[in-house]
């Protein structure tokens, strides 16, 4: 029997979806700098295998060597690759958050990894202070699915821990530009010995462009970049993701974003006050998606052309998370919730 595929937002196999509050992806659409950019990709011809030009047209903005900026097909692929890097290097325990993105979870047992979940900065603290064998240890930050950061703090006694306890550090960076509370709390010292996973695609509202990149570390006592690299397929990026990736540090992307990130806090907001107003209880987020706990089943939804994402399988049966959306889309599922709760 095969094993079940990680559940996620987004389409399925079932009715048209019409308001789709399941994806965290940016509901604004591309900017049109970006779609140019993508529909003028030379599909005609192989990317450079290397990729050089975009790794030195990144690793200038990011302000790391061309040698650290590493190519990937979206987040998903690097967290397999990093993993079975890992295990190739005798790492045999993962940390993953919990609840948290299913596939750091999947990529480990899938290699026969012992995975340990942890539910708060304190606890993975106290329990990598206890280890003294190599483990891989998976960051979110901000954090799928509650939307939620980890403090200054907990940053601060992660590097001093690192810089005493043999810990391979992965920091899932794919919400970072679309934080609209607060600010990045991890420590560049601390960044630059991570293996930080950047999938612009949905700050864009392109997830089905799959490419990203990884930020290698300055150095890792436990895996080498030119192990991760081995491990790569060749053109592991199609055409269309370089070009995305080349637009994506441009000026004119970045204004976009940022007036993009204002719109989304005043939907984000809108939203959640009209949800709690039924009774839902809402968990605080910094980004444009939330964990919630309906009054009653939301089932039926679905039925309405409308999907919200079941938290079951991130182990919060009950509860839903969805992402903010445009204030028609709002106003249609006050309706069918409003339509559900009146139907005996």
């Amino acid at each position: 029997m095969m094993p079940r595929l990680n559940e996620h937002g987004g389409p399925d196999n079932g009715a048209p979806i019409t308001h789709d509050f399941s994806s965290n992806a940016n509901p604004l659409g591309a900017p049109d700098e970006v779609v140019q950019a993508i529909q003028a990709a030379d599909r005609q011809r192989y990317p450079d295998p290397d990729y050089q030009a975009l790794r030195e047209c990144l690793a200038q903005v990011l302000g790391a060597q061309a040698a650290r900026v590493l190519p990937t097909a979206g987040s998903s692929e690097a967290i397999r690759r990093l993993t079975l890097a890992a295990s190739l290097r005798g790492v045999r325990q993962v940390w993953v958050p919990q609840p948290g993105y299913g596939d750091y979870r999947s990529a480990a047992l899938a290699l026969g990894l012992e995975v340990q979940g942890y539910t708060s900065g304190e606890a993975l603290l106290s329990a990598l202070m206890e280890q003294a064998r190599p483990s891989l240890v998976w960051l979110c930050e901000p954090c799928n699915p509650t939307g939620q950061s980890l403090p200054p703090s907990f940053w601060m006694a992660l590097a001093e821990l690192q810089r005493q306890h043999p810990v391979m550090l992965a920091v899932d960076r794919a919400y970072e530009p679309l934080r609209l509370v607060g600010q990045d709390p991890v420590p560049a010292a601390l960044a630059d010995q991570c293996w930080q996973l950047c999938s612009p695609n949905k700050a864009l509202g392109l997830t089905g462009v799959r490419a990203g990149y990884v930020i290698a570390p300055v150095d890792d006592a436990v895996l080498e970049v030119a192990t991760f690299q081995a491990l790569a397929p060749s053109w592991v990026l199609s055409a269309e993701g370089v070009a995305m990736l080349q637009a994506w540090h441009r000026p004119g992307t970045q204004a976009w974003l940022a007036r993009s990130r204002h719109t989304l806090a005043l939907w984000m907001a809108a939203q959640q006050t009209a949800l709690m107003r039924l009774g839902w209880h809402c968990q605080p987020s910094v980004v444009p998606f939330m964990l919630a706990r309906p009054t009653h089943s939301v089932n039926l939804l679905r039925d309405h052309g409308i999907k919200l994402r079941d938290a079951s399988s991130f182990g919060l049966p009950g509860w839903v998370r969805l992402s903010a959306q445009a204030p028609h889309a709002q106003q249609a599922l006050l309706q069918a919730l409003t339509q559900m709760e009146s139907t005996p």
